[in-house]
């Protein structure tokens, strides 16, 4: 007769346990992968956002009050055409944005908001991350 010995260690069923791991890790890594990618879109949103807004306020400052100034006095913009210069250039650059004159006209600010759809952070619920860029023009008499 033959007798089986048992060891002290009663065996246990790991079966499916190293498959859940790797689910994990992997997702871990699909994140770590995304935060990176949507990262680095969100840093270029940001700069595009930039740039748009320092062009917007570069047309807006060029919309000065011309007979004024070419009868030698105080360079200052024209409100109106300044703020239309401006949503011109942020509309043929598809972006939205706020154009505001300083109480002196001298000073013209942009605001640009970009929205940024994510690649990758949509795993975990996050779709668009939003960028935002400024920039100030200062008229200055030479």
């Amino acid at each position: 007769m033959i007798t089986h010995l048992r060891s002290g260690r009663s065996r246990r069923n790991d079966d499916g346990r190293i498959a859940l791991l790797a689910l994990v890790l992997a997702f871990a890594v699909l994140v770590m992968i995304g935060l990176s990618v949507d990262g680095g879109g969100k840093i270029r949103a940001m700069q595009r956002a930039d740039n748009i807004a320092s062009e917007a306020a570069r047309a807006a400052g060029q919309a000065i009050l011309a007979p004024q100034a070419i009868e030698g006095g105080e360079k200052v913009v024209d409100p109106t055409a300044a703020v239309t210069a401006a949503q011109s250039y942020l509309a043929a650059a598809g972006v939205t944005g706020v154009v505001d004159i300083g109480p002196d006209r001298k000073h013209v600010a942009v605001t640009v908001t970009i929205t940024y759809t994510t690649l990758f952070l949509g795993l975990i619920g996050i779709d668009t991350l939003t960028a935002t860029g400024h920039a100030t023009t200062v008229l200055v008499a030479t």
